[in-house]
């Protein structure tokens, strides 16, 4: 038995792809946990000992040696600064936090030369206003989401990433020029829909069509390098997400499981970029939020 779930979850992890979305988007739920398919390695492990069977143990080994191939690179320290780079914070600071102005404090001493924020509420809008105002006097706003800057934003304007359901007023894509000491960078901040695991598996239509409408704007986009930061509400194994890495450079180097706050089992707060590297991600400390802020380092080329 041991045996055989090992096999299993190596095939899982090596052929993640094959399995099916439908019914239930099965696929994008495994794709959402896949380096937590790492759990099950010391628990075979352990049970395989126990049992003294050596088909277990070399068994294990086949888990052991995909994981790795999938994510052991990301264990691997992260590179020393450098010249032309950019360190940047994501961050979803919740329509529930209860204290804005703490939240930024704490995002403002990692010293990031951008931060991207989802879910801003107008009445705490200026107190990250004020807040960031000594460090970061550059700022754009659009719906809930916002970026601030250490250095001049130019062409800031809204991204239309709604789904075609959502009815309401929603808006939740902001894409603005950076102008760095580096030159010029497209920064984008999104925040896709939600998703939700029920009865019948992993709801996630709205998220995908966002995602694709994103990926779309994306594609348009003119400037070369390009970063973006965002609560994607999907990891960057989600097929769910294919339209956003198939483009764009993930990190290289850190997990940075980002939710929930209280207990960290995935990362849905993503830096991606085009024209330059993710070099390391990490998770900041918890703020008010049920998302912890994730820092990424972006090197320019």
């Amino acid at each position: 038995m041991p045996a055989a779930v090992a096999v299993l979850t190596a095939g899982l992890l090596a052929f993640h792809r094959a399995v099916p979305n439908t019914p239930g988007r099965v696929g994008s739920l495994l794709e959402a946990f896949l380096p937590r398919l790492g759990l099950v390695v010391p628990v075979l492990l352990v049970v395989a000992l126990l049992r003294r069977s050596a088909v277990a143990l070399v068994a294990v080994l086949l888990p052991v040696a995909a994981w790795t191939y999938l994510f052991g690179g990301l264990l691997m320290p992260g590179p020393e600064p450098g010249r032309h780079e950019l360190v940047v914070v994501q961050h979803n600071v919740s329509d529930e936090n209860t204290d804005p102005a703490g939240t930024a404090r704490a995002l403002a001493e990692a010293g990031p030369d951008l931060i991207g924020l989802q879910e801003l509420l107008p009445q705490a809008l200026p107190l990250y206003e004020e807040t960031f105002a000594p460090d970061y006097p550059y700022h754009a706003v659009r719906g809930t989401v916002g970026l601030w800057s250490k250095y001049p934003l130019t062409e800031a304007r809204l991204l239309d990433i709604k789904p075609q359901e959502i009815t309401e007023p929603w808006s939740r894509g902001l894409r603005a020029v950076v102008h760095t000491p580096h030159g010029e960078i497209a920064a984008y901040v999104a925040h896709l829909p939600s998703i939700r695991i029920g009865a019948t598996g992993l709801a996630s239509s709205r998220r995908d069509e966002s995602a694709a409408l994103l990926g779309d704007a994306i594609a348009a986009e003119q400037r070369e390098t390009l970063v973006l930061l965002g609560d994607l509400n999907g990891t960057v194994e989600d097929r769910g997400l294919a339209p956003l890495t198939s483009q764009l450079n993930v990190a290289e180097r850190g997990f940075a499981f980002s939710f929930p706050a209280a207990f960290p089992v995935t990362r849905i707060d993503l830096v991606m970029a085009r024209s330059a590297t993710v070099s390391h991600i990490r998770t900041l400390p918890a703020t008010g939020s049920d998302h912890l802020p994730v820092a990424a380092l972006i090197t320019l080329r």
